[in-house]
């Protein structure tokens, strides 16, 4: 039989505007590369999506740029400046009921066995493929997204659901919910939970340390959350239990944010101006991973108060990181989280405050909480999710299965 031979649609601009989703698909990249087996990956990149990627392949692995005109490129990046809240790029500003990008025989060419879309775009072709919806947020918080957003995800989403092969989730919150939303059979909905991304990164020395705590002027001790300014992060919530601790409390709590600031930043300026905590609140915007883990290292404690997640990348680094969490007790957060979190209702500004309170004050918690994060960081790993969708992969395919990789299978449709 000949090699399996798989395809990865990997057409993003690696500036961390895509989010989680970046991660993700740099992670998986890198994860399949290194596992053992005869498998080749055809890897469908952009111009800079392939400058971002070559440094990590390895020979089972190629690049082939998606064909385009010589105009396409000033195209993708206004639609970047025109769509900065959008969590995928680019996508187009039609009718989306209209038909879906075809490949017009290109993904056939590639002679691949089965095609991976890893973020939410899709395109139509005759190729068997999985596709990662990574969450319905859509559905839950419809106000966050203006009408031709929130239509173009309806669509794209229900239409890859409905006719892909398999669909992988980062979470069982996220398969139950596509289960139920979208009336698709359970056995075809796969939970694939991300390892932490930080893992992938450089290693940091106390020289990288020093260099990135005066970089920043960074306070000590701070907070941490790493996050873009999307609505659904939740910063207001938690400025208003900072300035609530600081009234009630007279506790002076340092946040460090990072993530691009984006459609949504002038909305969290204002308040942040409003409460008067510009000496104890910094926002650095995008920092690169080399500074992201350092950030980590240097902190206190993280927080995260996002009202919706699919999975719990943010989570899962601290643990990797060494570093005590809080997060919200909803969505997909519970599931990564287990019981090495202090958890809290992100919807309530004395249940994020009273939780800060606990973390930054009391530092048997703190300890407690660090080396449960340890442990439970060894349940989450990007061999084991790479070899899941390897996996799923060789199901597509009609390729024979090792009884591990059906014991993943299986696991992943419990």
């Amino acid at each position: 039989m000949s090699k399996l031979r798989v395809g990865l649609n990997v057409q993003l601009f690696p500036d961390g505007r895509s989010g989680g989703v970046e991660q993700f698909v740099m992670a998986l990249v890198r994860a399949l590369a290194k596992l053992d087996g005869d498998e080749e990956y055809v890897i469908v990149a952009n111009a800079p999506s392939a400058k971002w990627l070559a440094p990590y392949l390895l020979p089972n692995q190629r690049i082939v740029l998606i064909p385009t005109d010589k105009w396409d490129w000033l195209k993708q990046r206004i639609n970047a400046l025109q769509h900065l809240t959008r969590n995928i790029m680019p996508y187009p500003r039609v009718d989306p009921h209209l038909a879906l990008p075809n490949s017009n025989g290109f993904y056939e060419s590639l002679g691949v066995d089965v095609i991976h879309f890893p973020y939410q775009v899709f395109v139509q072709s005759q190729v068997p493929f999985i596709y990662n919806p990574h969450d319905l947020q859509h559905l839950h918080y419809p106000h966050f997204f203006s009408h031709e957003e929130f239509a173009w995800r309806e669509y794209t989403y229900r239409v890859g659901c409905q006719n892909a092969c398999a669909i992988a989730t980062p979470s069982q919150w996220v398969k139950d919910d596509v289960v139920i939303q979208y009336k698709i059979a359970p056995q075809n909905v796969f939970a694939i939970r991300y390892g932490p991304t930080t893992e992938w990164y450089d290693p940091v020395d106390n020289d990288v340390l020093y260099r990135v705590q005066h970089k920043f002027r960074l306070p000590f001790p701070f907070v941490l959350y790493p996050a873009q300014t999307w609505e659904h992060k939740n910063h207001i919530r938690l400025l208003e239990a900072i300035a609530l601790l600081r009234d009630r409390e007279h506790l002076l709590v340092k946040l460090v944010c990072t993530g691009r600031k984006n459609a949504f930043w002038p909305v969290i300026e204002k308040r942040l101006n409003s409460l008067g905590l510009n000496d104890r609140v910094r926002f650095l915007g995008y920092v690169s991973p080399t500074d992201l883990r350092a950030l980590y290292h240097l902190a206190q404690c993280v927080i995260c108060p996002s009202l919706f997640e699919g999975g719990g990348l943010t989570i899962l680094e601290a643990f990797h990181e060494n570093v005590p969490v809080a997060c919200s007790n909803i969505t997909s957060l519970p599931e990564y989280a287990g019981d090495a979190a202090l958890v809290f209702d992100p919807f309530n500004v004395k249940s994020v405050a009273d939780a800060l309170q606990r973390l930054v004050t009391d530092a048997d918690l703190r300890e407690t909480l660090r080396a449960r994060g340890g442990a439970r960081a060894r349940f989450f790993n990007w061999e084991l999710t790479a070899k899941t969708y390897r996996a799923l992969y060789r199901t597509v395919a009609n390729r024979p299965l090792s009884q591990a990789d059906r014991d993943l299978i299986e696991r992943g449709r419990r």
